[in-house]
């Protein structure tokens, strides 16, 4: 008796063992990054939500972490997990020559340099939603020295004050590209968190009259400014997408942990992401309180 009391016993510790061998349907936490500009932190904290909403948890230390030279440093390393990508920016971080207008190029391109990074990391599906650097300018400017390219800025460039990304001088999409491109000489720029309203707060003040902003701020629209078209073409496609780390991949069910996050980037578009940043900007909305409205409203939460 006491024989086969001990034999279910020890029969009930080894179903107890093997379910927690096999992780007993836990999900790991995963760590989540971002750059430092407030669209990028509202996409790394929709990803976010909508991974908590399947079951896992999820770390924001590194939400806003700082430049791609600081995120992308810290995702190869393992600091963090996840984070959403502008795939053109991204691709240009590692290779400037190989960035295209076809965000497909582009993915592809960043994938097989991302591929050979330590441990890995993989591009998952780009939304349809792209948010371009921006070169602005009020009304006034654009009517006093007749710009509307920013080929027509090379012969004002003296009259003109440019206002730029805190990291353009080592940015390939920013003043090496311009000055390849226009002939623009960069160097004395004003160095500003570009996406983000100190940019526009300069252009509004007239502290600077040309602004790199993202095509996606709400303040272009709202203030009637001027875009300056690209017509050399230097900026990339900059369709958004995450990038996660191979290893955090290969603890989960990846092809379910895929599927959550392509499932927001493909309802991710770039009138969506307009309204997005116009209630962070005009609306004075937190980041996720946005992020749980949108969510909502598509079916992830």
């Amino acid at each position: 008796m006491r024989l086969s009391r001990m034999l279910a016993l020890g029969a009930s510790m080894l179903v107890l063992l093997s379910a927690c061998s096999t992780g007993g349907g836990s999900k790991p936490t995963v760590k989540l990054g971002s750059d430092g500009f407030y669209e990028s932190k509202l996409m790394a904290e929709i990803y976010g939500q909508a991974l908590e909403a399947k079951g896992y948890t999820v770390d924001r230390t590194s939400i806003g972490l700082g430049t791609r030279k600081v995120t992308a440093a810290a995702l190869e390393s393992g600091k963090f997990d996840l984070k959403p990508e502008y795939i053109g920016s991204g691709l240009a971080y590692y290779d400037p020559t190989k960035t295209t207008g076809d965000p497909a190029t582009n993915a592809a391109a960043l994938q097989t340099i991302l591929t050979g990074k330590a441990g890995g990391i993989t591009v998952l599906d780009y939304s349809p939603a792209a948010d371009q650097n921006a070169f602005v300018v009020t009304q006034a400017t654009a009517a006093t020295f007749h710009l509307t390219t920013l080929s027509d800025t090379t012969a004002a460039q003296s009259q003109l004050k440019f206002g730029v990304a805190t990291d353009c001088a080592t940015n390939p999409v920013c003043a090496t590209a311009l000055k390849s491109a226009y002939g623009l000489d960069l160097s004395s720029a004003l160095p500003l968190s570009a996406c983000d309203q100190p940019m526009v707060d300069a252009l509004t003040a007239g502290t600077i009259t040309v602004g790199e902003l993202c095509s996606t701020q709400p303040d272009i629209a709202k203030n009637g400014w001027v875009v300056l078209t690209d017509d050399k073409h230097t900026q990339p496609a900059e369709n958004i997408a995450p990038l996660v780390r191979n290893d955090y991949l290969a603890k989960v069910d990846k092809a379910a942990f895929e599927k959550i996050l392509n499932d927001v980037s493909a309802k991710m578009t770039t009138d969506a992401l307009l309204k997005l940043n116009a209630e962070f900007v005009f609306d004075k909305k937190d980041i996720p309180v946005i992020a749980k409205e949108w969510l909502t409203a598509n079916g992830f939460a």
